[in-house]
């Protein structure tokens, strides 16, 4: 049996931008909310998590697509399930819907991290995890580590700030997407375009005063963002792909 949780929102004046789009950050801010209320109403929030396992949950990739933007005043239903935990990784779906309409998907990955050493766990010997997947509902989509070109252009830098940080004390996931929409100024994105599809892979954990390099490049319709820190070392990777907004 299929287990699923589902939450409804607003796309609110704080999501948007000056097109009346919800932007990139806000939506995995939302589709984030919607991991922790299911992580709680399945049993395993972070308390649960930290007490009995010393650990908290860690994000490492994340996939969305859109069939169109997501407007202003819209009322977004986002409905997520987990395929179960297997070895050292946890597969989150979802599914996205306006007025019983779908208009996306997202996949994403979560591992188990122990907050002594940052040793990521195997998730097998969470009990409160058995028997709460999503059943016949879990896509079959994969997320494999991005490929990015080999020529990078240096675009702007970034130092980390405390408004950057989550519970965890490192700068929240859904930041790293602000990163990447700022890196190609999508302000002067052409009239009739959105972000129609986007994948971070969150390589190693950023914190308040860490100072990032934001290199781009680009392969025909896909765009690609770097964050690298000052030893030479990527702390994120992003994709970017851009639709064209329907009649």
């Amino acid at each position: 049996m299929s287990q699923f949780y589902e939450m409804t929102l607003p796309i609110d004046s704080r999501d948007v931008d000056g097109k009346g789009y919800c932007k990139a950050g806000p939506l995995l801010g939302h589709l984030q909310e919607a991991a922790t209320q299911a992580a709680e109403h399945g049993g395993f929030t972070r308390e649960v998590i930290m007490e009995r396992y010393g650990a908290f949950w860690m994000l490492t990739r994340v996939w969305y697509r859109l069939e169109r933007p997501l407007h202003w005043g819209e009322n977004l239903t986002i409905r997520t399930w987990h395929r179960g935990g297997r070895a050292a990784t946890m597969y989150r779906d979802y599914d996205l819907f306006v007025d019983g309409k779908p208009v996306g998907e997202c996949v994403s990955i979560w591992v188990l991290v122990r907050a002594s050493d940052r040793k990521i766990l195997r998730l097998e010997s969470v009990e409160e995890l058995q028997n709460t997947g999503g059943g016949e509902l879990c896509k079959t989509k994969k997320l494999t580590k991005l490929r990015l070109p080999e020529e990078m252009e240096p675009a702007s830098r970034r130092r980390m700030q405390y408004s950057d940080t989550d519970i965890n004390g490192h700068v929240n996931n859904c930041r790293y997407a602000d990163f990447a929409c700022d890196a190609l100024e999508m302000q002067d994105l052409a009239p009739g375009k959105y972000l129609s599809e986007l994948q971070i892979g969150y390589l190693a954990e950023c914190r308040p005063g860490d100072e990032l390099e934001m290199q781009l490049a680009r392969e025909e319709d896909q765009y690609y963002v770097r964050g690298m820190d000052e030893a030479g070392k990527s702390r994120f990777e992003a994709s970017m792909i851009f639709g064209e907004v329907l009649p």
